[in-house]
């Protein structure tokens, strides 16, 4: 039985835990496609994820699509879709007249605020119905997943997944 660093023997039962994670992750997809669906009529999940990422601030479409990791003509088509859309507006880069900038009108910064209150406010409600203890074994766990897993630490964004609305 492994030993973890500053405790007790630990069972490790790594059939038990990938089940775990697997039910986890099917709920949280489950929670992610109802937040969006209010906002389906407007947005596609990977439209979605381009109002994320352009909402961190303004951005170039080649930035965009990097971190996107998608071409560059996709992101175009997208970001197409979206300016048609009222949700994004483009600029002409004032330091380089060759380079957009991209930025969210108010409606899509209502959208990602509207999704992301939604899918949140699902995750409270679940996390009320468990007894302290277990939420507090639950933020050890899900931090040392997440840790091994490469995921960057709370607040740092790369493809769009915020924790909460911006303040």
């Amino acid at each position: 039985m492994p030993q973890h660093a500053a405790g007790p023997p630990c069972e490790d039962d790594f059939e038990a835990v990938t089940s775990a994670v697997l039910g986890a992750s099917r709920l949280l997809v489950a929670i992610s496609a109802r937040s969006l669906a209010a906002a389906e009529d407007r947005v596609t999940l990977p439209q979605f994820r381009m109002l994320l990422v352009i909402r961190q601030g303004e951005t170039k479409l080649v930035t965009l699509a990097e971190r996107l990791e998608v071409n560059p003509s996709t992101a175009l088509r997208m970001v197409d879709r979206l300016t048609a859309a009222g949700l994004v507006s483009r600029e002409v880069n004032p330091s380089n007249r060759r380079e957009t900038l991209l930025r969210l009108t108010a409606e899509g910064r209502r959208v990602v605020e509207d999704v992301t209150t939604r899918r949140r406010t699902e995750i409270a409600t679940i996390v009320a119905r468990m007894p302290a203890c277990q939420r507090q074994a639950l933020i050890t766990a899900m931090r040392a997943f997440n840790e091994a897993g490469g995921e960057p630490p709370p607040g740092a964004v790369p493809l769009g997944w915020p924790d909460a609305p911006p303040a």
